[in-house]
């Protein structure tokens, strides 16, 4: 039977049945994942969901989720959805949306930059930099070699812009040697051998380094050796304004040394979507272009905006309460009993913690799995579950982050919880001896 010949009804029946067997499906693998049990499948990577550790509890049964996963997790509050609700809106790829408009400026001179665009994410953000300032295919950037850019946006830089990257080594402090730096610009062109060095991109704060934020000093000089040799600088400045704060210094102090950056929106600023891109006027109108080709114009994007536009407004202020929640469960972590722990205090400067586990037998994966699973004992211990969501992390370490959805109350929790896994995990190694 073609289908051009089936009824309605015959129609809506096979539809039925491909819900049902679907479901069935579902079913079966949701059966087949709690069986496994949590923290028994792959090790955690650093953008897995971790759904698995999000177990509903029985019902009646008190449990608390701490989410440290990323600042990314963030919901937008009643003020927010209100904005975002009534905001005035018109088509922003004609132009016309008077919010988007206003959240560019805003941007624009909150970063002492010229100009600003209103972008979907970090990712196309960055991509949109580099596609603008290496203007041919085959042109070069040079990049930290843990920098987000080139190890979590899926090599974009060479597979939609036909730019090759070069890399310089991050240190502890998310720097990098200057004079590693100099040495990896190429000086050969126009020789058809080489590529032509365009771009240096710097990341502040730098993510894997653990919320590192870069030095005054260091961006002066990267900028002076860039000039030098006439090449621009991109900072990824996804948590730039986590930098600024733990500095005491306005963005337009950091952003003086770079000619464009990208700043995200919906981390700690607390947006649901967004990220603006900032530089001269000549790079935005470009990047403009870039931003269509990538299926980036959106529309009546007010609705969005005006969520961006409170987060620069009205976030900022408190994402110095994030910085101080890490350092105290930093310090948490070192007076633990057992000290299972090791954390350096002073590399804890904005809202990420990297910290390591002392102890050879638990491994990373299996004290976040602890973590987000409510143990044995654990509710007349502590009065209720709690479930502390965190990743393993880069080097064997494990990431925790703060943002507006975490209380100096889910700090505390977290806190009790670390110390109860850590107690229960010694009280079962003493007992398999």
């Amino acid at each position: 039977m073609s289908v051009k010949t089936l009824c309605r009804g015959d129609l809506l029946k096979l539809f039925k049945h491909g819900v049902s067997a679907s479901n069935k499906c579902v079913r079966a693998r949701q059966s087949a994942a709690a069986a496994a049990g949590p923290g028994r499948g792959s090790t955690r990577g650093y953008y897995n969901s971790g759904k698995d550790w999000l177990q509903t509890p029985e019902k009646g049964a008190r449990v608390r989720v701490v989410d440290l996963r990323s600042d990314t997790v963030t919901k937008p509050g009643p003020a927010m959805r209100q904005a975002m609700a009534e905001a005035e809106v018109g088509d922003d790829v004609m132009g016309e949306d008077p919010t988007v408009n206003e959240l560019q400026k805003i941007a624009a001179d909150m970063f002492g930059m010229e100009a600003a665009l209103f972008v979907p994410t970090g990712t196309m953000s960055n991509l949109i930099a580099v596609m603008v300032h290496c203007r041919e295919r085959g042109d070069e950037m040079i990049v930290g070699d843990l920098s987000h850019l080139h190890i979590y946006e899926q090599g974009g830089s060479a597979q939609l812009a036909g730019v090759h990257a070069t890399t310089v080594t991050n240190l502890p402090d998310g720097t990098f040697d200057l004079d590693q730096l100099e040495s990896k610009i190429r000086h050969g062109y126009p020789d058809p051998h080489y590529p032509r060095s365009r771009l240096v991109c710097v990341e502040n704060t730098h993510n894997i380094q653990g919320g590192r934020v870069l030095p005054l000093t260091f961006l002066q000089e990267v900028r002076a050796l860039a000039d030098k040799y006439d090449l621009s600088v991109h900072m990824d400045g996804a948590r730039v304004i986590n930098a600024a704060v733990a500095q005491g210094v306005p963005p337009s102090t950091i952003l003086q040394h770079t000619h464009t950056v990208s700043v995200c929106l919906s981390k700690g600023l607390g947006a649901p979507v967004g990220t603006m891109l900032a530089g001269p006027k000549d790079f935005i109108s470009r990047a403009l272009r870039c931003r269509k080709a990538l299926g980036g114009g959106m529309r009546q994007a007010g609705v969005l905006a005006a969520a961006g536009k409170l987060s620069l407004l009205e976030m900022v202020g408190r994402l110095e309460d994030d910085h101080r929640s890490a350092k105290t469960f930093a310090q948490a972590l070192l007076d633990c009993d057992p000290p299972l722990f090791a954390v350096d205090l002073t590399t804890v400067e904005t809202n990420i913690l990297r910290f390591r586990i002392q102890e050879p037998s638990l491994s990373t994966s299996e004290f976040c799995a602890r973590m987000g699973q409510v143990g044995e004992g654990e509710e007349a211990a502590l009065g209720q579950g709690i479930k502390v969501l965190m990743y393993p992390h880069y080097a064997n370490s494990v990431r925790a982050v703060w943002h507006l959805g975490i209380s100096p109350e889910d700090t505390q929790l977290a806190i009790s919880k670390m110390q109860f896994v850590a107690s229960q995990y010694v009280k079962e190694k003493l007992r398999a001896q």
